[in-house]
């Protein structure tokens, strides 16, 4: 696994974890989470797809 998408992914839990905080304490900031979340969801995919596919062709993902 890429390291960006390991990051991108921590972000992303992190991100559910304190949109859930925020909903059970009542706050709308809780929505800027989720949206977050989404983000960095995507990042994570895109990052793991593209790493497979350097690895399929031999090369390196750099960056």
């Amino acid at each position: 696994m890429p390291r960006i998408a390991l990051y991108a992914l921590v972000v992303c839990v992190l991100s559910v974890a304190a949109a859930v905080v925020s909903f059970v304490q009542g706050s709308w900031l809780g929505l800027v989470w989720v949206l977050l979340a989404g983000l960095t969801s995507n990042m994570t995919w895109y990052y793991l797809k593209r790493g497979r596919a350097a690895a399929a062709r031999g090369g390196s993902v750099t960056g």
